[in-house]
């Protein structure tokens, strides 16, 4: 069947996500059928470079061997079992690796199947928590601005973009907001020298006159990924575990994007030294191949549920496909990759690179406000003013714009608004770096000439 053909039949019957769906009248969506390393290839033959990892999960590659061997391996065994009084060895095993790797704090896992539903877990265990041991005064949650944890109606609660939100508002929990780190554009430290969170003082604050009120204050640790890749810095995080602490307040650390090894360490939270109290993984947990989450928690948390069934302190919260045994032994292949051939040492060669690379080219970016990375994250913002760093209108569309020219030159540059961001699969190579950056940059010059004459 020819890419016309599939196209129109997918437009008859699919809803895509995060799509206005009357775009794809002049850009239909382009039919993927297979892929390798870190190419995708159309029905058409052509290949793109996939450089955000297909929404941030492909760690190792599409079609990575390894991966595919445990999963024939898996299905072969057991492919699911109801997770209510039964288990398997598969997420035992992955609860006992994933707790040997994770902050100290954290000693109990319990499974979902995606973010979102692990950001509703999250809100749910530390909401019970505290009315099971009494502090029934604490029933409301604390975000920071352009927060984005999820589209469910708990997770998108916690988030701070308009976006996905404003239509929703009657329908969401009523959370707190408080405004939050923007080194770009930073109103305490506008020379950005020697950073010591000074920003931070917004959210302290803010706690303290309410704090008794206050269950949990839930935040992205190091890179608001949605929100433009914004990056800040652990300083923020080593006051938020302290504020949390001095006033009993649950911190939960949402790593389902910045997990696994993606701002240059396992877990952000690292960077800190810091262990929270709730932590939500999910993405690159399984590298791309199967739905699944994990919240971690400690014994605090834990010991709260812990009593006879008939007091009702059960956590009475399930999935269909919890504990899938068949993403867990992706996952547990996952952590195996990481530990033989050593990834987060890897990947520091390749971050340097790719700094490189586009550190080179960024004096040909017009309207270029900042490049920032860490990691295996980097982020080039364009605004439309140089001086007062006012970004572009959103109706303008820059980014789309862009994202468009890249995948002519056979790159997915999948933008935020005015954000052209690199996060590709750790088994890039420097000369598909190269290709990378050089057609996001070619990109961009090729929307500004257009819109210069027009």
């Amino acid at each position: 069947m020819s890419m016309k053909e599939l196209q129109s039949k997918d437009l008859k019957y699919i809803w895509h996500p995060c799509s206005q769906m009357k775009d794809y009248e002049k850009f239909p969506p382009i039919v993927i059928k297979n892929g390798k390393g870190v190419f995708l290839e159309d029905v058409n033959g052509k290949k793109y470079l996939d450089a955000v990892s297909s929404w941030w999960v492909n760690l190792f590659g599409h079609s990575n061997q390894r991966i595919n061997d445990a999963l024939y391996k898996q299905a072969n065994s057991l492919e699911h079992v109801i997770f209510a009084n039964f288990s398997h060895q598969p997420a035992i095993e992955l609860c006992e690796r994933i707790i040997s790797i994770t902050p100290d704090r954290l000693n109990k896992v319990f499974f979902g199947d995606n973010g979102s539903s692990a950001i509703e877990i999250a809100l749910k265990l530390s909401f019970q928590y505290h009315q099971q041991i009494g502090n029934v005064k604490k029933t409301r949650f604390v975000n920071i601005s352009d927060a984005y944890h999820g589209e469910t109606i708990g997770a998108l609660s916690m988030g701070d973009m308009d976006l996905y939100s404003k239509v929703y508002k009657p329908l969401l929990l009523d959370s707190i907001k408080v405004e939050g780190p923007d080194c770009f554009r930073c109103k305490f430290n506008k020379e950005r020298s020697s950073c010591n969170a000074e920003c931070f003082v917004n959210m302290e604050n803010k706690i303290e006159s309410i704090h008794e009120e206050v269950s949990a204050i839930i935040i992205e640790p190091l890179v608001q990924c949605a929100a433009g890749m914004k990056i800040y810095s652990p300083k923020y995080l080593i006051k938020l575990r302290e504020l949390c602490d001095r006033y009993n307040i649950n911190l939960i650390a949402d790593e389902i994007a910045v997990g696994f090894g993606r701002t240059g360490k396992m877990f952000a939270c690292e960077y800190a030294n810091i262990s929270p109290d709730i932590m939500c993984l999910s993405k690159g947990l399984t590298a791309g191949y199967m739905p699944l989450s994990l919240v971690l928690m400690g014994d605090k948390i834990y010991n709260a549920f812990y009593d006879e069934y008939n007091t009702m302190k059960a956590f009475l919260h399930s999935h269909s496909y919890s504990g899938n045994p068949l993403g867990c032994s992706v996952a547990l292949e996952t952590l195996n990759i990481f530990e033989d051939e050593n990834i987060v040492e890897a990947n520091k060669k390749k971050s340097m690179y790719l700094r490189r690379k586009v550190e080179s080219i960024l004096k040909d970016i017009p309207h270029l406000g900042e490049y920032r990375q860490i990691g295996m994250i980097g982020a080039i913002e364009l605004v439309k003013d140089l001086k007062t760093k006012e970004p572009f209108e959103s109706e303008k569309r820059v980014g789309y714009a862009i994202y468009q020219n890249a995948l002519k030159r056979g790159v997915i540059l999948r933008t935020l608004g005015n954000v052209i961001y690199f996060m590709p699969p750790y088994v890039i190579s420097e000369d598909e770096i190269d290709f990378m950056v050089d057609v996001a940059k070619d990109s961009i010059i090729e929307y500004f000439s257009n819109s210069d004459q027009k």
